[in-house]
């Protein structure tokens, strides 16, 4: 194995050449991409940083941390999506030494860099490192504080080292920075894994009430540190909503964010792949160690994994990255497995079949889309109930067959890894395995992401781009979005009736009104008598009302 430095900074090259290039080659998407980064330019445009807002007016979901560093980067970069993506993107950098130095400590340099490999070879842990949701960082501060905790743990019993102490407010640090970064699951997921370790433990002490006291402290402290300087200058309306919000993501379902059960097991088999396939064989023939602290670890990372996969599973909604916690543990799970194949020089067993299967799906899914595109009215029959869906079709995207290319890609990539197993080239396989999927992420998101976004939602945020510098007001009705706000660079709200739909559609009015909605809306929106439909593009009906 090369040096730890040089295997640090080769990650650090991976990250900088697979997640920076072409963060901001397509416009953010609605919501969560254009939500939080539409609050972050509103903290620049107003100066208020000590609370976030959406349209100027309180937004309750969210604390400001994760908002802050999206803020910090369009103060350098500019307002756009590169500044908005930015921040993940330092987020995967920091997440693959993260990984690497954790897992050395763990089992040795090698598990360290297999571990690191099968997180950037797996498709959404890959994938959300070129985004700017707010989970990335979120799921890297839960996760660390998680280790100091299970370092706290090991601490507590012989041969200790003397930093019990450190290791806790550490776990009471980074839990608090998760809470500033999304809420108060940041700290909710790590006591319910602690508890079930305790249980499992029969119930012998785990860590004493000193330590948790410490890392209760050092917790409060952190997020105390903005709680009251936000209570003292705007009182408790944020957060008393803050808390009131978080009950109700919990317990009711959002529109358009439903799903079964098992959902997010479905997930994290065919979103995490190919790591997916050694997590599952790994969690049904288990590693053991002649080390009792990494057989230890081992029960961590697996009670983890469920607890966040069956909290997430009984909660109403359902969101993809709800589960992406989980992206830690399951690639832990899949790097024993690839220590065991590289150490012994050992077949993959039964989840070769499965890497084959799931990998050889998903790239005909890819080779077989563009054709499908140039092809695009085939597809009408199927959303007959869905005329939106209809007229998004309509988009004019182009697609040719070089855009197969990434499909390609991946069953060479299956192939090669293959042919290397058959030859018994284990570790060879695993890399090609791996490192080519990092590569088939990066050649679909070049291919398909602008593709999929014409179809989306590109008609809306060019006519919102359009009203850019206009002194006018932009709304939407009958959907939700964040895009008019970001695109069209909406100024500070001087006249309260601007949140006023009513006084917008019917009231004496000071510049023109555009409303945007969708074409299943399109009618009820035409009956407003002051408005005039101005144009009408990909499944948006565009409407304008003037003083």
């Amino acid at each position: 194995m090369p040096s730890k430095g040089r295997i640090q900074l080769i990650l650090l090259i991976a990250a900088a050449l697979l997640f920076v290039p072409g963060l901001g080659a397509v416009h953010l998407f609605d919501w969560d991409e254009i939500n939080f980064a539409e609050i972050a330019r509103e903290m620049i445009v107003t100066g208020n940083w000590a609370q976030p807002r959406i349209d100027y007016l309180p937004f309750h979901e969210k604390p400001p941390l994760f908002i802050w560093m999206q803020a910090l980067s369009m103060k350098a970069f500019g307002v756009g999506e590169f500044a908005a993506r930015l921040p993940n993107a330092v987020c995967g950098a920091i997440t693959l030494l993260v990984l690497f130095r954790i897992g050395s400590r763990l089992r040795g340099t090698l598990f360290g860099a297999l571990w690191a490999l099968a997180y950037i070879g797996s498709i959404l842990p890959h994938l959300y490192f070129r985004s700017g949701i707010i989970d990335p960082w979120f799921n890297l501060f839960i996760f660390l504080g998680v280790d100091a905790m299970i370092s706290a743990v090991r601490e507590e019993r012989p041969p200790a080292t003397g930093h019990t102490r450190r290791y806790a407010m550490l776990t009471g640090l980074y839990l608090g920075l998760a809470v500033m970064t999304k809420g108060p699951v940041g700290v909710l997921i790590p006591a319910l894994t602690a508890v079930v370790f305790w249980i499992r433990s029969r119930f012998t002490r785990v860590a004493s009430v000193k330590n948790i006291g410490l890392a209760a402290g050092v917790f409060l402290i952190t997020i105390g540190s903005w709680a009251m300087i936000d209570l003292i200058h705007n009182g408790p309306e944020f957060i008393t909503g803050f808390f009131w919000r978080q009950v109700a993501m919990l317990t009711t379902e959002d529109a358009g964010h439903g799903g079964f059960f098992g959902y997010h097991f479905v997930v994290l088999l065919l979103g995490c792949f190919p790591a997916s396939a050694f997590a599952l064989q790994e969690l049904l023939r288990p590693t053991r160690s002649e080390e009792p602290l990494q057989n230890e670890h081992r029960r961590w990372m697996v009670i983890l994994f469920w607890v966040v996969l069956v909290l997430f599973s009984l909660v109403k909604t359902k969101i993809v990255h709800y589960s992406s916690l989980c992206y830690f543990p399951l690639t832990y799970l899949a790097a024993l497995q690839l220590e065991r194949i590289w150490r012994k020089q050992e077949g993959f067993g039964w989840s070769r079949f499965v890497v084959g299967i799931i990998g050889t799906i998903i790239a005909v899914l890819f080779i077989a889309t563009p054709f499908i595109g140039m092809r695009i009215a085939m597809l009408k029959p199927l959303f007959a109930q869905d005329p939106f869906a209809q007229a998004n079709l309509d988009a004019a995207v182009t697609w040719t067959g070089a855009d197969s290319v990434a499909g390609l890609l991946l069953l060479a990539v299956l192939i090669a890894a293959h042919v290397l197993h058959g030859r018994l080239r284990m570790r060879q396989s695993v890399i090609v395995l791996f490192s080519g999927t990092a590569l088939f992420i990066t050649t679909t998101l070049y291919f398909f992401i602008n593709r999929i976004e014409g179809y989306s939602q590109r008609a809306a945020v060019e006519f919102f781009e359009a009203r850019q510098g206009e002194d006018c007001y932009v709304i939407t009705k009958g959907y939700k979005s964040y895009a008019h706000l970001f695109y069209t660079r909406k100024p500070p709200v001087t006249d309260a009736r601007a949140h006023d739909e009513r006084w917008l559609l019917h009231g004496d009015i000071d510049r023109p009104v555009y409303v945007v909605c969708k074409i299943t809306s399109a009618d009820e929106v035409s009956a407003i008598p002051t408005l005039k439909e101005v144009a009408r593009k990909n499944g948006f009906v565009f409407f304008q009302r003037n003083p």
